[in-house]
């Protein structure tokens, strides 16, 4: 029977001959099979990734140099351009749409040995916190079906959490990778903005997107990292910045870096009314654990809190109006079928049959704040705010090594549950859009359980491109939960 624990483990298994990628590639797709109620795939690539499988194996038995994710099972969020496979972000105006070139992330997964096995469900051009905006169906969250898994990456941490897959990648605007990662009960990793080629990625707010990742453990995260992170040509705004042998440095231990020990925490997240009360009392326990452990632990006064949900929703809803408006039925995308008048009825119409409810509202919203007589009120304003946030965490950074807070502030809720309300829904993403906002990485890890027996996570953030002190305190912090 087979069975993955890490990266490391299964590598150290298919050298030693006690499995095989096509054994591993077998398993996956009866799992994939087993649960498809989940909703998680949209699409598995089944005879591509034991064709790969098999090439792989060989490459092994000839005694070639294997890569760092020699037959690693890998899916990819419907937002990935993947040469030659259908890409939809979720949505019936890109239905049937093939891409005509890899995304960066995805070309360097597979040339360092990857298996790609499929595309995952979303939350609609990755605008949603529930996944229940996808064109194809909501995904249900593999511990109790009657949830949401959250969103907009829904599929890809289902795929962790139901062993469908070994890594997925997704994308995070606002907390689209961390927060579903919490709802799962699985690691979710966004990195700094400009780690990571958005080339390739369809963009839902271009300043803000990120490529992430799922896992199961911190160090596949971390090793997925240093594959896909790095310079690119075809990406004006990634960074030039060395990427670090984050794996090696996570295995080694050995004071290669400063181990984070100055923790703060924005006094804030944890008096906000909207916090789930276990939530509330578990944080506030496992903060008193980390002094006991010898960490330093300080609360931090924080009186933006109530301004990000606001500037974040300005800002990317106005650079969605932008970035969507090529989905046209001209330049591309679903093109109506009944009789129209002009263009413009033409635009409209293709427009309102293509997209779906919550991205219509976006757009909308998004238009709006860019109109002349808001743009200063709303816009202007909002990008006021988010460079105030900028200024603080810098300052917050030359003083503390890691900031934490709640992912998200309940667990998993029903299907269905928020649909009455945007508010409630927006509200989802309180405590993840500031990483957003001011382009640090984060991650959420899986630490606690509620009494309704979902899971819940701690988020852990760094400074910009400290992702090796963010990765090495969130792996201590699982070691001393297991």
């Amino acid at each position: 029977m087979f069975r993955f624990n890490t990266i490391k483990d299964y590598h150290a298994a298919l050298i030693a001959g006690q499995t095989s990628c096509i054994q591993a590639v077998d398993f996956y797709l009866n799992q994939i099979n087993q649960h498809q109620h989940l909703n998680s795939f949209l699409e598995v690539f089944s005879e591509e990734a034991k064709l790969r499988a098999h090439q792989l194996d060989a490459m092994r038995a000839n005694e070639k140099p294997l890569g760092k994710l020699h037959g690693v099972v890998v899916g990819i969020k419907d937002v990935l351009c993947y040469n030659e496979h259908q890409v939809s972000a979720a949505s019936k105006i890109l239905e049937n749409y093939t891409a005509v070139y890899s995304a960066t992330a995805i070309q360097h997964l597979i040339d360092e040995g990857a298996i790609i096995i499929g595309r995952q469900n979303c939350d609609e051009f990755a605008m949603g916190s529930s996944n229940e905006n996808s064109a194809y169906g909501p995904v249900k969250n593999a511990l109790d079906p009657t949830r949401v898994p959250g969103g907009s990456s829904g599929g890809s941490a289902v795929a962790i959490q139901a062993n469908l897959c070994m890594v997925s990648l997704g994308s995070d605007t606002g907390g689209s990778v961390r927060q579903p990662a919490d709802f799962c009960g699985v690691v979710g990793l966004k990195p700094s903005y400009g780690r990571i080629s958005r080339y390739g990625l369809i963009a839902y707010a271009s300043s803000f997107d990120q490529i992430g990742i799922f896992s199961h453990n911190v160090q596949d995260a971390a090793l997925v990292l240093e594959v896909i992170g790095g310079t690119d040509d075809f990406d004006s705004t990634v960074s030039s910045k060395e990427v670090p042998a984050y794996s090696n440095l996570l295995a080694a231990n050995t004071g290669a870096f400063q181990a984070p020990k100055k923790v703060a925490y924005f006094k804030e997240t944890l008096s906000h009314p909207g916090l789930d009360p276990e939530i509330k009392k578990q944080t506030e326990n496992y903060l008193e654990a980390l002094v006991a452990r010898g960490y330093t632990v300080d609360a931090i006064d924080f009186n933006l809190l109530s301004y990000l949900v606001p500037t974040y929703y300005v800002l990317t809803t106005a650079e969605a109006s932008s970035n969507l408006s090529r989905f046209d039925g001209i330049k591309f995308g679903h093109r109506t079928a009944d009789k129209v008048e002009d263009l413009n009825d033409l635009y409209k119409k293709s427009r309102s049959e293509g997209f779906g409810t919550e991205v219509q509202r976006r757009i909308l919203l998004g238009t709006f704040v860019l109109s002349a007589g808001y743009f200063d009120a709303y816009f202007t304003k909002a990008q006021q705010v988010r460079q105030k946030l900028v200024d603080l965490n810098i300052d917050l950074f030359s003083k503390y090594d890691i900031l934490v807070s709640p992912t998200v502030p309940s667990p998993a809720f029903k299907l269905g549950a928020n649909n009455h309300s945007a508010t409630e829904m927006f509200l989802a993403d309180i405590y993840t859009v500031y990483a957003n906002l001011v382009g640090i990485p984060a991650i959420s890890i899986p630490l606690f359980k509620h009494s309704n027996g979902m899971p819940f996570g701690l988020q852990v953030m760094s400074a910009a491109f400290n992702e090796i002190q963010l990765l090495h305190f969130s792996q201590e912090m699982m070691k001393s939960k297991s």
